[in-house]
């Protein structure tokens, strides 16, 4: 298959577009139950990254987007200025500056983190966080106000309080929460650099894809990235499912 807009078949026919598309779906599901184990140390890699990133980045943004949505004080405007700013971090531009950190010349450097999975959480948490804390300061500053002032005037505790405004906002900070892991999951700019796409240590599934891409290996590339789609999918399905879970219960 070559890398023009009609791939061709070897008898030098035009592929159908929806055809091209089937095989790598079909390709892809090669991938899966091949039994190969490159193929599922990669899956796993993506997945032990990302989910570890997201994690991280969830302790870090819920509650820094529970004190922008909840506070009012002097710079509040400038700090929620940052987190918005900083959701739009390009993927490359974060995992120069943490190469640069980590490489050998770098404040960092004597940690020998570069090009290894640890330094690609970094970089995704780094890329994850301000998600989680911009999308749960929007969800909590959208707590109606006698909300908190009933639970005060019940005598709760601060904690109290705080669970009780994280509850009426949980569909908003799990929104918070899907929205890190996406935006994680598919990004290649950071862990390229970083983890240097070395196969049986940091290759991921989005470097995969840019892999087989350079060689020329299209149909490689399309079955790598439907299996990135579908694993996606799937772990999403199961986050949205937990966003919504209860929700029949309140109507």
């Amino acid at each position: 298959m070559d890398g023009g807009l009609a791939p061709r078949s070897m008898e030098g026919r035009s592929v159908p577009t929806m055809v091209v598309y089937w095989n790598a779906v079909v390709d892809g599901l090669g991938l899966l139950f091949g039994g190969s184990p490159d193929v599922w140390s990669i899956i796993g890699l993506s997945l032990a990254v990302s989910g570890s990133a997201a994690a991280i980045a969830t302790l870090i943004g819920v509650p820094v987007g529970y004190a922008l949505g909840m506070s009012r004080f002097g710079g509040r405007w400038a700090l929620i200025l940052l987190v918005n700013t900083a959701m739009g971090f390009p993927p490359v531009v974060v995992g120069l500056f943490v190469y640069m950190a980590l490489s050998r010349r770098g404040p960092l450097g004597g940690l020998e983190l570069l090009f290894t999975p640890q330094s690609m959480v970094i970089a995704q948490v780094i890329l994850a966080a301000p998600l989680v804390a911009g999308v749960t300061t929007a969800a909590i500053a959208s707590v109606s106000h006698d909300l908190r002032l009933q639970v005060r005037a019940l005598g709760a505790s601060r904690m109290q309080e705080a669970f009780a405004v994280l509850k009426e906002s949980r569909r908003g900070v799990m929104a918070a929460i899907i929205a890190g892991f996406g935006g994680i999951i598919s990004e290649v700019g950071a862990v390229s650099i970083i983890g240097g796409n070395i196969q049986g240590s940091t290759r991921v599934m989005t470097t995969a894809i840019m892999f087989h891409v350079g060689r020329g290996e299209f149909g490689l590339a399309m079955a790598w990235a439907m299996v990135l789609i579908g694993i996606a999918l799937a772990v999403n399905a199961a986050l949205t499912t937990l966003q919504n879970a209860g929700v029949g219960y309140e109507r």
